[in-house]
């Protein structure tokens, strides 16, 4: 997982403590909290990396595993949907993948909204060298059209970046289309997106919506992954980031998306 990135003073051990408790109590619970930007301040993205971490540790020692990265906010619409203004990242475990299921457990959700995007499956490891498009070109295994269900710990999305970071990127649950393309077969940034909510057009964008190629977020994650002591590895899944707007969404809705040339992903919620 993640090295520490915030400092030992007692002052920010209190911070974590209070943003883990509170962002970990609403998952028990089930009842979004009150943002956690007034003990981690709305600037101090090492801190909320450092809440982002412990949180991850804890569910790791309850046996989750983790599989790979989402990257988050990538998508100018999104960042204005969101207040925020820069991306970030979080990690995925292996039952947030709900790929193949008749349902989307919505019991498991808060607040979910959905996202259409692109995601790659690495063949090599990320952590040396020049990790710029082109080297991370070379390190992906196949692409597949992905729908990201994001989620909020916090009460009616009301997040700033240290919010967003904190709660693990805002992170739920994501689905994968079973259909591999290599990036032989396509260009990311060429793909085009149209996503479909009970059979209405609801959000649209291409690959160019993904600071400006998919392949550029996935250098970034590179490169910033790297940065925290916890480099991208072979086998590990990236969620690129949205193509479009995301949707909120509801039980029972269903949502489909068209990623063009990739084909489709679909989810149903219960």
């Amino acid at each position: 997982m993640l090295a520490s990135t915030a400092g030992s003073g007692n002052s920010e051990d209190l911070s974590i403590a209070d943003a883990v408790a509170r962002l970990s109590g609403a998952e028990r619970t089930a009842t979004p909290a009150a943002p956690v930007r007034d003990v981690l301040g709305d600037t101090d993205i090492a801190l909320a990396y450092a809440v982002q971490q412990e949180l991850a540790r804890r569910r790791e020692s309850g046996g989750a595993v983790p599989v790979g990265r989402k990257i988050g906010l990538t998508s100018p619409a999104v960042q204005r949907q969101m207040g925020v203004d820069q991306p970030d990242f979080g990690v995925l475990f292996a039952d947030m993948d709900v790929s193949g299921r008749a349902e989307i457990p919505s019991g498991r959700l808060l607040q979910p909204r959905v996202e259409a995007e692109i995601a790659f499956v690495l063949a090599e490891d990320l952590a040396d060298g020049e990790l710029d498009v082109a080297r991370v070109r070379t390190a992906v295994d196949h692409a597949v059209p992905a729908l990201e269900i994001v989620d909020s710990r916090i009460a009616g999305w009301d997040i700033a970046i240290t919010d967003t970071i904190a709660d693990n990127a805002s992170s739920g649950l994501f689905v994968l289309a079973d259909r591999r393309f290599s990036l032989d077969e396509f260009e990311p940034r060429e793909a085009t997106m149209r996503l479909y909510a009970d059979g209405e057009l609801v959000s649209e964008g291409d690959g160019t919506a993904c600071l400006g190629d998919p392949l550029a977020a996935l250098a970034w994650l590179a490169r910033t992954a790297r940065s925290f002591g916890d480099p991208l590895r072979a086998g590990q899944i990236v969620l690129s980031g949205a193509l479009g707007p995301l949707v909120p969404a509801s039980p029972g809705m269903s949502f489909r998306a068209e990623i063009d040339p990739l084909g489709e992903v679909t989810a149903t919620f219960s």
